[in-house]
């Protein structure tokens, strides 16, 4: 890290150190009313730091377990701003990346009014020589030394303090939820992979009419040309301007867009605010900003689906398993106590009204009872709560009275489906014919260790359906199991609306 920047995390910090040192002005609102000032100033200093430091507060505000009410309050108003920076500052990065006459390039540019700022970038408006209107993302000058640098302090600094703080790491496990964050955020700073995640989106949004992704016309490390999103940020869209019928079909080919990429694709927009989709009556949603992505893993994937379909079915032993199979259970903790809590919060969920149901805002109260249980959670569960929250929030702006639960349960079947497709591929034959054969070769040798022990009065047999175990070979069969209770959970809904129709 460079001296210069180190010595703006001081100064942050002694600032931080002295707001909270100096007396406060007398108020009747007592110790809450201390942290929520407490809360601001973090806040505040988060967003003097830069982009880094917005995601990973935009991170905690999914994390009630980690800090306060007050806190997480702050950081969801967290947004990538900045103020704008004269294009005299930009020109330079357009010239490096694009060559000396850039300018030929395009018929108009407009350097005066940008469309957007960040604390990454800076937007513009322009035209082609054909007259086509295009967006032009320019990277600011020296970002991504100083992102690289701070997640570089950030994680040193995670592993001194898991190796001190033994028992916060052993259910928090905070290098591999900044590892998460680094990974999702990385791509933000070469446009040529953001460039690649639109085209792939590109192609998955073909399949909606409601849905678009803008089309790359030209892109290189720090500079990002593409066709201009029609219509304003769906926060500022004017919903009389839209027909009922216009909303709620947005709003369902949203939701279904970003389940497909959760449970289908497996890589999904991880920061779809509602300054990140435009919408326009007579036009599909543009959802853009496709630098930060999250990539899931087919286990983690269906884990969460299985998750959401036992909330979806009131059943609270059910998500309590699926919970502790996506993570691990710690040396001390309680899981009969948390299958308790879930069956004391499942039915307060199944029983809300369809519109106030919000799977982001659920999955950060059972990651609350986790934690408090020594559930240790998949450091994913951060990325993917905050992309449910804002997926859902963005679209509530639209479409308030859509039913979240019921387009999740329509699209269930076709997410099963693809699942189902996916299972039966030539390449998912071989791996099962493969794991047969190891298994099979495996076999005589346990098969010998097991009549070694019974021939020596040495066997233990230990079951507990109720605590989880650590990872080993019966991970795997868990897994299994599973997968088949999604199939035969998903066949009987299959079946439901078989007989609906």
């Amino acid at each position: 890290m460079s001296a210069g920047r180190g010595r703006v995390l001081l100064n942050v910090l002694a600032h931080l150190i002295w707001q909270e040192a100096r007396p406060a002005a007398p108020s009747v609102g007592g110790a809450d009313e201390g942290a929520v000032r407490r809360a601001r100033n973090v806040r505040r200093a988060l967003e003097s730091l830069g982009p880094f430091y917005v995601k990973v507060g935009q991170m905690l505000a999914t994390r009630p377990d980690i800090v306060t009410p007050q806190m997480i309050d702050e950081f969801e108003k967290l947004q990538d701003g900045a103020s704008p920076a004269p294009f005299g500052d930009f020109e330079p990065v357009l010239r490096e990346e694009m060559g000396p006459n850039w300018a030929g390039r395009f018929r108009d540019f407009d350097t005066e009014r940008p469309l957007g700022t960040a604390s990454l970038a800076q937007v513009y408006r322009a035209e082609l020589p054909n007259g086509r209107p295009v967006a032009v993302k320019i990277q600011r000058p020296g970002v991504r030394e100083t992102v690289e640098a701070d997640m570089k302090l950030m994680g040193s600094l995670s592993r001194f303090a898991s190796r001190r703080a033994w028992r916060f790491n052993e259910v928090i496990d905070v290098e591999a939820m900044l590892k998460v964050v680094f990974d999702a955020m990385r791509p933000e700073l070469d446009f040529l992979t953001e460039a690649r995640h639109m085209t792939e989106a590109g192609k998955t949004a073909e399949e909606f009419d409601y849905v678009a992704v803008p089309e790359v016309v030209e892109a290189t490390g720090r500079v990002l040309v593409q066709s201009l999103a029609p219509g304003t940020p769906i926060r500022e869209a004017d919903k009389d301007r839209f027909s009922a019928d216009e909303r709620r079909s947005i709003g369902q080919d949203l939701l279904a867009f970003m389940y497909r990429g959760y449970f289908v694709d497996r890589i999904f927009h991880a920061d779809p605010h509602p300054g990140n989709i435009f919408v326009e009556p007579g036009h599909p949603a543009t959802v853009i900003d496709w630098g930060m992505v999250g990539r899931i893993d087919r286990p983690m994937s269906n884990s969460i689906l299985l998750l959401l379909l036992n909330l979806a079915m009131n059943d609270g032993a059910g998500t309590a398993r699926a919970w502790i199979d996506m993570g691990s259970a710690t040396s001390w903790a309680n899981t009969a106590a948390f299958a308790g809590d879930m069956a004391s919060l499942v039915p307060q969920i199944a029983t809300a009204s369809l519109e106030e149901l919000d799977f982001g805002v659920t999955l950060t109260a059972v990651l609350q009872h986790s934690t408090r249980r020594g559930i240790r959670t998949s450091p994913m569960i951060s990325v993917l709560g905050k992309s449910f929250s804002n997926i859902e929030g963005s679209i509530r702006h639209l479409c308030p009275e859509l039913s979240i639960i019921d387009v999740f349960s329509e699209e269930l079947v076709g997410i099963v489906t693809d699942l189902v497709k996916e299972s039966l591929s030539p390449q998912q034959a071989v791996r099962t014919a493969l794991e047969v054969i190891t298994a099979g070769a495996a076999a005589p040798q346990q098969l010998r260790g097991f009549a070694k022990d019974l021939s020596n009065r040495d066997l233990t047999m230990r079951m507990n359906l109720n605590e989880a175990r650590p990872a080993s070979r019966s991970s795997g069969l868990r897994r299994g199991a599973g997968e088949m209770s999604l199939a035969l959970a998903t066949s009987m809904l299959w079946h439901h609306y078989a007989r609906e129709r």
